[in-house]
């Protein structure tokens, strides 16, 4: 799903209008009707006071449209307009005059006014400001906005949270909206999936505006959402009279003394996500750790007992994920050198592989083309350098992504690939795989995807969702605080099958439920 800038979505508002022959009016009437549907759907005529908080533009307007839809259908309401200046948008103004042809009266909000009251059982719906605010609210609606967030009422957002922009953080934490849910219109917002932006909603869902679907088609985004029906799109299935040799040698290597175990859920993470041979190469002490633990794996071992000091392997690799448990001791550190030097093979690199690229920063002209590097945020930092924001991370790290030709996984909530200056937001995981070990099984799996013979970038991109989806799955069973990266990787299997799995029929539901 493309995620549009907001620039983009107000060429997509216009060249719909054009393309269908409607005016802005019908269009907003459509953004009304969608939302009173998705409240009238829930509510069935209950009537808890709804108090609709519109500001002057069309954001309000929506907010005003809406109002009339609720009254029309019996519902307790209460208007306000939050008059935070003097210019107002024609459908503003057209929707205003719609509400009082009707006898509803809004009450006008100024810094004046004192605050209404709102009960922790009522609903707000937030309609104050859309896409194009730019700057922080002035003082005293923002004043207003604390106070609504501070009433403990249900707080629907029309579009996005007021107060928040689209390309740029939050100035000021009380000048915003905290929503419970958002309502966004076709396609959802970057600023959603960034986490010092994302923290001030619970949920968002998108209603379809029948935005022209040329328009959609058409648009080339810097973002794009992936989720399910992207990653089905991205499946190579499997020949009847394939081999283990058709589907690639993985060669992960890693490990040191008290470490071996992140390269075990590395060969784990590779083998259950498909590739045909496994082979894991350490120093000594992980030999028989590994043998014992994945009788799969093949394994070779480095001259030293307790840390990788050579690179002298015979394995014929398809793809090599190299960092899990490596360390950075001396010998570690010239023996990946040399081994940079020479290796043509295409490369997963993670954990402390990345720390000594990020202290050695003339080895990363030695990647080859389309590496995939998985840094987590402090890996990242080392990587591009400090940032002062979320968006200026994004840039940076796309910057760095260009200058050296490689697919940067940027790994978080919302784990983003970066690759060509294209950026792919993830939409499976859950907050239990915040637990040691959960990288390393990634590392494995996206080295997994590339030996079947996926490119770099969508090996990437499939092997994140995949890997979150995994932790889904397993925390159904486990709850977030008893998650652990075996428990992942143990279920990567069960989510191929997910990816596959058809909703039930309603029908068939209902039987199973009687």
């Amino acid at each position: 799903m493309k995620i549009f800038t907001g620039a983009q979505i107000y060429e997509a508002d216009k060249f719909t209008i054009e393309k269908q022959q409607i005016t802005s009016d019908e269009l907003m009437e459509r953004v009304a009707t969608q939302i009173f549907n998705w409240l009238h759907l829930r509510l069935q005529g209950a009537q808890p006071k709804i108090h609709l908080f519109c500001g002057i533009g069309n954001n309000g307007g929506d907010g005003l449209a809406v109002a009339r839809h609720l009254q029309e259908h019996g519902y307790n309401i209460e208007v306000y307009i939050v008059n935070y200046n003097e210019k107002r948008t024609d459908e503003f103004l057209t929707n205003l005059k719609r509400l009082k042809d009707r006898n509803i009266w809004p009450n006008f909000l100024t810094e004046d006014n004192e605050l209404p009251q709102i009960a922790k059982e009522d609903i707000v719906l937030d309609a104050i400001f859309g896409i194009g605010l730019n700057r922080a609210p002035v003082s005293w609606v923002a004043k207003l906005m604390n106070h609504i967030n501070n009433s403990q009422a249900f707080i629907l957002a029309v579009d996005v949270p007021s107060g928040l922009f689209l390309d740029k953080v939050v100035t000021d934490p009380n000048a915003i909206i905290h929503a419970n849910h958002i309502l966004t219109f076709q396609s959802p917002k970057l600023a959603f999936f960034l986490p010092e932006t994302g923290i001030y909603f619970n949920q968002w869902e998108i209603l379809d505006i029948g935005i022209d679907a040329e328009y959609i088609a058409k648009t080339e985004t810097e973002f794009d959402l992936v989720s399910k029906n992207e990653v089905l799109q991205l499946y190579l299935p499997r020949e009847k009279f394939a081999h283990k040799g058709t589907y690639g040698h993985s060669l992960i290597i890693g490990g040191g003394y008290g470490k071996v175990g992140a390269t075990i859920l590395a060969s784990k993470g590779a083998l259950n996500s498909g590739s045909g041979l496994v082979s894991a190469y350490l120093p000594r002490c992980g030999y028989i750790p590994m043998q014992t633990a994945m009788p799969e794996v093949m394994v070779q071992t480095s001259k030293s007992d307790e840390h990788i000091t050579d690179f002298n392997f015979d394995i014929k690799a398809t793809v090599i994920g190299i960092g899990p448990g490596l360390g950075q001791h001396k010998e570690t550190v010239e023996a990946f050198s040399k081994f940079l030097e020479t290796n043509t093979t295409p490369l997963v690199v993670d954990a402390d592989a990345l720390n000594i690229l990020s202290n050695n920063k003339k080895l990363l002209e030695l990647l080859p083309e389309d590496s995939v590097l998985t840094p987590h945020p402090k890996e990242l930092e080392r990587l591009i350098g400090e940032w002062s924001n979320d968006f200026d991370k994004l840039e940076k790290a796309k910057a760095f992504s260009g200058q050296y030709k490689c697919v940067l996984v940027i790994k978080g909530a919302h784990t983003i690939t970066l690759y060509k200056g294209k950026g792919f937001i993830n939409t499976s995981g859950n907050p239990g795989m915040a637990t040691a070990g959960s990288g390393d099984v990634l590392t494995g799996v996206i080295t997994g995807f590339i030996a079947q013979g996926y490119s770099p970038v969508i090996a990437a991109v499939f092997g994140v969702y995949l890997h979150g989806s995994a932790g889904d799955l397993a925390v159904e069973s486990l709850g977030y605080q008893s998650l652990t990266a075996s428990n992942i990787a143990n279920t990567i299997g069960g989510a191929f099958i997910e990816l596959f799995r058809r909703p039930e029929a309603p029908q068939a539901q209902e039987q199973q439920q009687a």
